[in-house]
Protein backbone atom coordinates (compact mmCIF):
# COMPACT_ATOMS: atom_id res chain seq x y z
CA UNK A 1 0.00 0.00 0.00
CA UNK A 2 1.21 3.15 -1.07
CA UNK A 3 1.98 5.90 1.80
CA UNK A 4 -0.42 8.96 1.41
CA UNK A 5 0.32 11.49 3.88
CA UNK A 6 -2.57 14.45 4.73
CA UNK A 7 -0.58 16.09 7.72
CA UNK A 8 3.18 16.71 8.04
CA UNK A 9 4.19 18.18 11.66
CA UNK A 10 7.82 19.44 11.02
CA UNK A 11 10.53 19.24 13.41
CA UNK A 12 9.72 22.72 14.37
CA UNK A 13 6.18 22.40 14.98
CA UNK A 14 4.88 23.72 11.54
CA UNK A 15 2.03 22.34 10.23
CA UNK A 16 1.70 21.12 6.53
CA UNK A 17 -1.54 20.28 5.02
CA UNK A 18 -1.91 18.30 1.47
CA UNK A 19 -4.20 20.92 0.16
CA UNK A 20 -6.95 18.56 -0.85
CA UNK A 21 -9.02 20.94 -3.17
CA UNK A 22 -6.48 20.60 -5.54
CA UNK A 23 -6.34 16.66 -5.80
CA UNK A 24 -6.60 14.46 -8.08
CA UNK A 25 -4.63 16.87 -10.28
CA UNK A 26 -2.47 18.56 -8.28
CA UNK A 27 -0.55 17.29 -5.04
CA UNK A 28 0.62 20.53 -2.78
CA UNK A 29 0.94 21.12 0.50
CA UNK A 30 -0.12 24.34 2.30
CA UNK A 31 2.26 25.49 4.59
CA UNK A 32 0.36 26.48 8.16
CA UNK A 33 2.80 28.88 10.79
CA UNK A 34 0.31 29.31 13.75
CA UNK A 35 -2.96 28.33 14.33
CA UNK A 36 -4.54 30.91 12.90
CA UNK A 37 -3.21 29.75 9.76
CA UNK A 38 -4.66 25.59 10.31
CA UNK A 39 -7.79 27.21 11.28
CA UNK A 40 -8.24 29.20 8.16
CA UNK A 41 -7.25 26.08 6.89
CA UNK A 42 -9.52 23.90 7.91
CA UNK A 43 -12.62 26.47 7.49
CA UNK A 44 -11.40 26.26 3.25
CA UNK A 45 -11.44 23.08 3.51
CA UNK A 46 -7.58 22.53 2.68
CA UNK A 47 -7.71 19.32 5.36
CA UNK A 48 -11.61 17.54 6.24
CA UNK A 49 -12.79 14.56 7.56
CA UNK A 50 -13.60 14.79 10.93
CA UNK A 51 -10.53 12.82 12.79
CA UNK A 52 -8.51 15.21 10.16
CA UNK A 53 -9.88 17.79 11.68
CA UNK A 54 -8.79 16.92 14.99
CA UNK A 55 -5.51 16.09 14.30
CA UNK A 56 -4.47 19.14 12.30
CA UNK A 57 -6.45 21.47 15.10
CA UNK A 58 -4.13 19.89 17.75
CA UNK A 59 -1.14 20.40 15.97
CA UNK A 60 -2.39 24.21 15.02
CA UNK A 61 -2.67 25.13 18.74
CA UNK A 62 0.51 22.98 19.47
CA UNK A 63 2.62 25.68 17.03
CA UNK A 64 0.13 28.71 17.65
CA UNK A 65 1.33 27.88 21.66
CA UNK A 66 4.79 28.72 20.63
CA UNK A 67 3.95 32.46 20.18
CA UNK A 68 2.33 32.74 23.66
CA UNK A 69 3.81 34.69 26.60
CA UNK A 70 4.93 33.65 29.80
CA UNK A 71 2.04 36.32 31.67
CA UNK A 72 -0.67 36.12 28.95
CA UNK A 73 -0.47 32.31 28.33
CA UNK A 74 -3.56 31.28 29.60
CA UNK A 75 -5.53 34.04 28.17
CA UNK A 76 -3.70 33.43 24.11
CA UNK A 77 -3.73 29.85 24.34
CA UNK A 78 -8.11 30.29 25.31
CA UNK A 79 -8.04 33.14 22.58
CA UNK A 80 -6.14 30.40 20.02
CA UNK A 81 -8.72 27.64 21.09
CA UNK A 82 -11.83 29.92 20.35
CA UNK A 83 -10.80 30.62 17.01
CA UNK A 84 -9.76 26.88 16.26
CA UNK A 85 -13.52 26.11 17.47
CA UNK A 86 -15.74 28.42 14.70
CA UNK A 87 -13.33 26.49 11.82
CA UNK A 88 -16.17 24.18 11.54
CA UNK A 89 -19.09 23.15 13.98
CA UNK A 90 -20.03 19.84 12.84
CA UNK A 91 -17.14 17.51 13.54
CA UNK A 92 -16.93 16.62 17.04
CA UNK A 93 -13.37 15.73 16.83
CA UNK A 94 -12.10 19.32 16.60
CA UNK A 95 -13.67 19.90 19.64
CA UNK A 96 -12.55 16.42 21.61
CA UNK A 97 -9.01 17.65 20.05
CA UNK A 98 -9.20 21.22 21.77
CA UNK A 99 -10.45 20.11 25.00
CA UNK A 100 -7.43 17.35 25.06
CA UNK A 101 -4.94 20.30 24.43
CA UNK A 102 -6.68 22.62 27.03
CA UNK A 103 -5.87 19.72 29.55
CA UNK A 104 -2.54 20.21 29.30
CA UNK A 105 -2.10 23.61 28.83
CA UNK A 106 -3.33 23.93 32.06
CA UNK A 107 -1.84 21.13 33.99
CA UNK A 108 1.05 22.37 36.39
CA UNK A 109 4.26 23.06 34.20
CA UNK A 110 7.54 25.01 35.64
CA UNK A 111 7.25 27.67 32.18
CA UNK A 112 5.51 28.53 29.15
CA UNK A 113 8.52 26.40 27.25
CA UNK A 114 7.46 23.50 29.16
CA UNK A 115 3.91 23.73 28.04
CA UNK A 116 4.85 24.37 24.65
CA UNK A 117 7.08 21.01 25.02
CA UNK A 118 4.00 19.72 26.26
CA UNK A 119 1.71 20.60 23.94
CA UNK A 120 3.86 19.77 21.09
CA UNK A 121 4.03 16.20 22.45
CA UNK A 122 0.54 16.13 23.13
CA UNK A 123 -0.18 16.73 19.23
CA UNK A 124 2.00 14.06 18.00
CA UNK A 125 0.44 11.84 20.02
CA UNK A 126 -2.74 12.53 18.93
CA UNK A 127 -1.34 11.88 15.40
CA UNK A 128 0.02 8.36 16.12
CA UNK A 129 -2.83 7.25 17.65
CA UNK A 130 -5.29 8.14 14.83
CA UNK A 131 -3.37 5.98 12.51
CA UNK A 132 -3.80 2.86 15.23
CA UNK A 133 -6.95 3.79 15.95
CA UNK A 134 -7.62 3.60 11.67
CA UNK A 135 -5.99 0.58 11.59
CA UNK A 136 -8.20 -1.27 14.36
CA UNK A 137 -11.46 -0.18 12.77
CA UNK A 138 -10.26 -1.74 9.95
CA UNK A 139 -9.97 -5.16 11.25
CA UNK A 140 -12.03 -5.34 12.82
CA UNK A 141 -14.58 -3.95 9.86
CA UNK A 142 -12.82 -6.20 7.25
CA UNK A 143 -14.34 -9.13 9.65
CA UNK A 144 -17.57 -7.72 8.17
CA UNK A 145 -16.80 -8.04 4.86
CA UNK A 146 -16.65 -11.30 2.58
CA UNK A 147 -14.94 -12.32 -0.60
CA UNK A 148 -15.48 -10.28 -3.51
CA UNK A 149 -18.07 -8.38 -1.91
CA UNK A 150 -19.31 -5.29 -3.96
CA UNK A 151 -18.69 -2.35 -0.96
CA UNK A 152 -20.84 1.01 -1.56
CA UNK A 153 -19.08 3.70 0.13
CA UNK A 154 -20.06 7.57 0.38
CA UNK A 155 -17.65 10.85 1.10
CA UNK A 156 -14.38 10.21 1.66
CA UNK A 157 -12.54 8.50 4.56
CA UNK A 158 -9.47 7.28 4.26
CA UNK A 159 -6.29 8.72 4.60
CA UNK A 160 -7.09 12.16 3.46
CA UNK A 161 -10.02 12.08 6.25
CA UNK A 162 -7.71 10.80 9.10
CA UNK A 163 -4.04 11.20 10.28
CA UNK A 164 -3.46 7.93 8.20
CA UNK A 165 -4.86 4.79 6.63
CA UNK A 166 -8.78 5.81 7.03
CA UNK A 167 -11.93 4.94 9.22
CA UNK A 168 -14.30 3.38 6.57
CA UNK A 169 -11.82 3.14 3.97
CA UNK A 170 -9.52 1.94 5.79
CA UNK A 171 -12.24 -0.80 6.58
CA UNK A 172 -12.07 -1.01 2.60
CA UNK A 173 -8.16 -0.90 2.55
CA UNK A 174 -7.79 -4.02 5.34
CA UNK A 175 -10.34 -6.47 3.52
CA UNK A 176 -8.32 -5.59 0.32
CA UNK A 177 -5.13 -6.08 2.00
CA UNK A 178 -6.45 -9.60 3.36
CA UNK A 179 -7.16 -10.78 -0.40
CA UNK A 180 -10.75 -10.78 -0.33
CA UNK A 181 -10.87 -8.84 -3.79
CA UNK A 182 -13.82 -6.81 -3.20
CA UNK A 183 -15.44 -4.34 -5.55
CA UNK A 184 -15.67 -0.81 -4.42
CA UNK A 185 -18.45 1.78 -5.59
CA UNK A 186 -17.50 5.43 -4.65
CA UNK A 187 -20.44 7.78 -4.64
CA UNK A 188 -19.52 10.92 -6.39
CA UNK A 189 -20.26 13.56 -3.41
CA UNK A 190 -21.95 16.13 -4.59
CA UNK A 191 -21.49 19.38 -4.58
CA UNK A 192 -17.80 19.05 -3.25
CA UNK A 193 -17.26 16.05 -5.06
CA UNK A 194 -14.79 13.98 -2.36
CA UNK A 195 -15.96 10.67 -3.61
CA UNK A 196 -14.51 11.26 -7.31
CA UNK A 197 -11.55 13.41 -6.54
CA UNK A 198 -10.58 11.79 -3.84
CA UNK A 199 -11.78 8.38 -2.58
CA UNK A 200 -11.03 7.23 -6.20
CA UNK A 201 -8.08 8.93 -6.04
CA UNK A 202 -7.00 7.18 -2.77
CA UNK A 203 -8.18 3.72 -4.40
CA UNK A 204 -6.73 3.80 -7.77
CA UNK A 205 -3.54 4.41 -6.10
CA UNK A 206 -3.58 1.54 -3.51
CA UNK A 207 -4.52 -0.36 -6.65
CA UNK A 208 -8.35 -1.32 -5.01
CA UNK A 209 -10.76 -2.13 -7.73
CA UNK A 210 -12.76 0.89 -7.72
CA UNK A 211 -16.38 2.50 -9.56
CA UNK A 212 -17.64 5.88 -9.82
CA UNK A 213 -21.14 6.44 -9.49
CA UNK A 214 -23.55 9.49 -9.35
CA UNK A 215 -24.99 9.99 -6.08
CA UNK A 216 -28.36 9.63 -7.87
CA UNK A 217 -27.32 6.39 -8.88
CA UNK A 218 -26.43 4.45 -5.69
CA UNK A 219 -29.93 3.57 -5.11
CA UNK A 220 -30.57 1.55 -8.74
CA UNK A 221 -27.15 -0.29 -7.95
CA UNK A 222 -28.18 -1.10 -4.82
CA UNK A 223 -31.65 -2.79 -6.14
CA UNK A 224 -29.59 -3.74 -8.63
CA UNK A 225 -27.67 -6.50 -6.12
CA UNK A 226 -24.27 -5.34 -6.83
CA UNK A 227 -23.85 -3.54 -3.24
CA UNK A 228 -23.42 -6.36 -0.32
CA UNK A 229 -23.04 -4.15 2.04
CA UNK A 230 -22.46 0.04 2.79
CA UNK A 231 -19.93 1.83 4.93
CA UNK A 232 -19.37 5.23 5.70
CA UNK A 233 -17.61 7.47 8.28
CA UNK A 234 -19.15 9.77 10.56
CA UNK A 235 -18.31 13.48 12.08
CA UNK A 236 -20.57 13.00 15.25
CA UNK A 237 -22.44 10.16 16.78
CA UNK A 238 -24.98 10.62 19.25
CA UNK A 239 -25.42 8.44 22.43
CA UNK A 240 -28.25 6.50 20.68
CA UNK A 241 -26.35 5.80 17.43
CA UNK A 242 -27.99 8.65 15.51
CA UNK A 243 -24.77 9.43 12.83
CA UNK A 244 -23.79 12.44 11.13
CA UNK A 245 -22.43 12.67 7.66
CA UNK A 246 -21.83 14.07 4.38
CA UNK A 247 -24.90 14.82 3.07
CA UNK A 248 -26.40 12.26 0.84
CA UNK A 249 -25.83 9.58 3.56
CA UNK A 250 -29.42 9.50 4.64
CA UNK A 251 -30.10 8.53 1.58
CA UNK A 252 -27.64 5.87 1.02
CA UNK A 253 -28.92 4.11 4.52
CA UNK A 254 -32.32 4.28 3.75
CA UNK A 255 -32.01 2.47 0.21
CA UNK A 256 -30.12 -0.07 1.97
CA UNK A 257 -32.84 -0.69 4.58
CA UNK A 258 -35.29 -1.09 1.83
CA UNK A 259 -33.64 -3.84 -0.37
CA UNK A 260 -31.86 -5.35 3.27
CA UNK A 261 -28.39 -4.76 2.39
CA UNK A 262 -26.33 -4.00 5.75
CA UNK A 263 -25.13 -0.29 6.14
CA UNK A 264 -22.23 0.37 8.44
CA UNK A 265 -20.41 3.53 10.13
CA UNK A 266 -16.97 3.31 10.83
CA UNK A 267 -15.21 5.83 13.65
CA UNK A 268 -13.51 6.17 16.82
CA UNK A 269 -14.79 7.05 19.47
CA UNK A 270 -13.63 10.28 19.55
CA UNK A 271 -16.32 10.79 17.10
CA UNK A 272 -19.43 9.73 19.65
CA UNK A 273 -20.90 13.04 21.66
CA UNK A 274 -22.13 11.40 24.59
CA UNK A 275 -23.55 14.75 25.92
CA UNK A 276 -26.19 14.41 22.85
CA UNK A 277 -29.38 11.90 23.67
CA UNK A 278 -29.75 11.71 19.91
CA UNK A 279 -29.14 13.15 16.47
CA UNK A 280 -31.30 15.86 16.57
CA UNK A 281 -28.85 18.01 18.56
CA UNK A 282 -26.04 17.76 16.00
CA UNK A 283 -25.07 21.17 14.58
CA UNK A 284 -25.54 20.95 10.57
CA UNK A 285 -23.00 23.39 8.88
CA UNK A 286 -24.18 25.32 5.98
CA UNK A 287 -21.60 25.64 3.38
CA UNK A 288 -21.50 28.49 0.35
CA UNK A 289 -23.84 28.41 -1.91
CA UNK A 290 -21.53 28.96 -4.42
CA UNK A 291 -20.60 25.03 -3.92
CA UNK A 292 -23.84 24.18 -5.52
CA UNK A 293 -24.35 27.14 -8.36
CA UNK A 294 -20.60 27.05 -9.30
CA UNK A 295 -18.03 23.35 -10.22
CA UNK A 296 -14.50 24.75 -9.35
CA UNK A 297 -15.25 28.41 -10.73
CA UNK A 298 -17.82 27.60 -13.85
CA UNK A 299 -21.42 28.82 -13.46
CA UNK A 300 -24.02 25.91 -13.80
CA UNK A 301 -27.16 27.52 -12.64
CA UNK A 302 -28.65 31.17 -12.47
CA UNK A 303 -26.20 32.88 -9.63
CA UNK A 304 -29.61 34.44 -8.34
CA UNK A 305 -31.39 31.60 -7.07
CA UNK A 306 -31.91 30.35 -3.86
CA UNK A 307 -29.55 27.50 -2.55
CA UNK A 308 -30.21 24.56 0.58
CA UNK A 309 -26.33 23.22 0.83
CA UNK A 310 -26.05 21.78 3.86
CA UNK A 311 -22.63 19.82 4.07
CA UNK A 312 -24.27 16.66 6.52
CA UNK A 313 -27.07 14.54 7.28
CA UNK A 314 -28.13 13.12 10.24
CA UNK A 315 -29.01 8.96 9.67
CA UNK A 316 -31.32 7.53 12.34
CA UNK A 317 -29.90 4.75 14.29
CA UNK A 318 -32.87 2.27 13.55
CA UNK A 319 -30.66 1.89 9.75
CA UNK A 320 -27.79 1.33 11.09
CA UNK A 321 -26.48 -2.70 11.09
CA UNK A 322 -23.49 -1.83 13.30
CA UNK A 323 -20.83 0.63 14.44
CA UNK A 324 -17.11 -0.20 13.94
CA UNK A 325 -14.87 1.52 16.08
CA UNK A 326 -11.14 0.80 17.77
CA UNK A 327 -12.57 -1.24 20.50
CA UNK A 328 -14.59 -3.65 18.30
CA UNK A 329 -18.05 -3.62 16.42
CA UNK A 330 -20.85 -2.02 18.27
CA UNK A 331 -23.97 -3.93 17.22
CA UNK A 332 -28.08 -2.40 18.69
CA UNK A 333 -29.15 -0.97 21.10
CA UNK A 334 -26.67 1.34 20.49
CA UNK A 335 -26.97 3.55 23.98
CA UNK A 336 -26.07 0.38 25.77
CA UNK A 337 -23.10 -0.89 23.33
CA UNK A 338 -21.50 2.65 22.92
CA UNK A 339 -21.69 2.98 27.06
CA UNK A 340 -19.71 -0.29 27.43
CA UNK A 341 -17.36 0.72 24.71
CA UNK A 342 -16.61 3.91 26.61
CA UNK A 343 -16.19 1.98 29.96
CA UNK A 344 -14.14 -0.51 28.33
CA UNK A 345 -11.64 2.22 26.58
CA UNK A 346 -11.57 3.74 30.08
CA UNK A 347 -9.76 0.65 31.89
CA UNK A 348 -7.57 0.08 28.83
Amino acid sequence: MSVIRPIIIDADGVVQLLDQRLLPFEESYVRCESAEAVAAAIQAMVVRGAPAIGVAAAAGLARGSQSLGEDSFDDGFERLCAIMGESRPTAVNLFWAIERMKGVASADHASAAARVAALDAEARAIFAEDIAINRAIGSHGETLVGPGAGVLTHCNTGSLATAGYGTALGVIRSASEAGKNIRVFADETRPYLQGSRLTVWECQREGIDVTLLPDSAAGHLIASGAVDLAVVGADRIAANGDAANKIGTYQVATMCQRHGVPFYVAAPLSTIDRSLPDGSGIPIEQRSATEVTEVFGTPVAPADVPVFNPAFDVTPAELITAIITERGVLRPPFAAAIAAAFAADSTA
